[in-house]
């Protein structure tokens, strides 16, 4: 194993990851996760699987909506509601001061 990396045994039974037993991690990133579970009173395996649970749906939510915000404006652009990338940048600059 890699000196640099440290693993952390996360062995539960029944645990969806039942064929990995260590995940390795910097010694830095071990040691904020400690605190972090002991800030919130948990294991460091509860602690990581709740942090991974909360960013996982983040990123699913941030997904959706990059998303969503890609068939609006793909319906604003087959409706006529956009202009020419040219005349954008150009009112851009003249509201920012930014030369063009």
């Amino acid at each position: 194993m890699n000196p640099l990396l440290t693993g952390i045994d996360i062995r539960v039974p029944n645990l969806y990851l039942q064929e990995m037993d260590t995940v390795p991690l910097k010694p830095e990133r071990l040691a904020q996760l400690e605190e972090f579970a002991r800030r919130r009173g948990k294991s460091t395996a509860d602690a990581l699987d709740d942090a991974l649970a909360d960013y996982l749906e983040w990123e699913r939510q941030d997904y959706q909506e990059a998303l969503e915000g890609i068939r609006q404006g793909h319906e604003d652009v087959k409706a006529g509601r956009s202009a020419p990338a040219d005349q954008f940048f150009d009112e851009f600059a003249r509201k920012h001061g930014l030369p063009r």
